[in-house]
């Protein structure tokens, strides 16, 4: 028997609508973001949780707690999932970004991004944070067991990269790995002390109103 993690993005929010970085800012739910959860939740029914956990944010919660509907499951806060901080950024557009020579970095050369300006996380910094957070879940469950982990973009993105077996200084090119989108669905496998990915961001249970490819 293995223990299995169903690794979850929130559902879209207004702040993805509007291009802007939400980090540890937050911004509600869009309507195509709640169905996205839904329907996440319907895909997964039939999943057995034995817990949840989802990030600090809001739009993390509210997505978990749309994905677990009426059924009696614990449901737990980590902070060590949260999404990336990026410090002076959050809330700024990210088109208005696009030619800064550091945030060029955090788009393509993650290793050289040290979040000077931006007075935020480094990816070295969320890559120790979330692998520590990933490690302590696991550790208070068991084979046999099912888990949900609502999380975000880069720090879900990063973790899927890491669990294919990519390094964190390449979890950002695009001819290895994909961002992972709104309400997919992302499944790990843990047995005998082996990590493996088993599902990596399917969105067949979504309609293309609720995730942007």
């Amino acid at each position: 028997m293995a223990l299995h993690l169903y690794l979850i993005r929130h559902g879209r929010t207004e702040w993805n609508e509007k291009g802007l970085l939400q980090g540890t800012g937050d911004s509600p739910l869009l309507e195509e973001g709640i169905l996205g959860a839904k329907q996440t939740g319907k895909a997964l029914a039939d999943i057995p949780f034995s817990a949840c956990y989802s990030s600090l944010m809001k739009r993390a919660q509210d997505t978990a707690d749309y994905i677990i509907g009426e059924r009696n499951i614990p449901h737990f806060h980590h902070k060590g999932i949260n999404e990336i901080h990026f410090g002076k950024w959050e809330g700024k557009r990210s088109v208005d970004l696009a030619e800064h020579p550091e945030y060029i970095l955090l788009r393509t050369d993650p290793k050289q991004y040290q979040a000077i300006e931006s007075q935020g996380e480094t990816i070295e910094q969320l890559y120790q944070r979330v692998t520590l957070a990933l490690q302590q879940i696991i550790e208070r469950h068991q084979d046999g067991e099912n888990v949900l982990i609502v999380s975000h973009g880069m720090t879900l993105t990063l973790l899927t990269a890491v669990l294919k077996g990519i390094h964190w200084h390449d979890f950002r090119n695009p001819e290895l790995h994909t961002f992972v989108a709104n309400t997919a669905i992302n499944v790990l496998k843990v047995e005998n002390g082996q990590y493996e990915l088993i599902k990596f961001n399917d969105v067949e249970h979504l309609d293309p109103s609720s995730y942007v490819k």
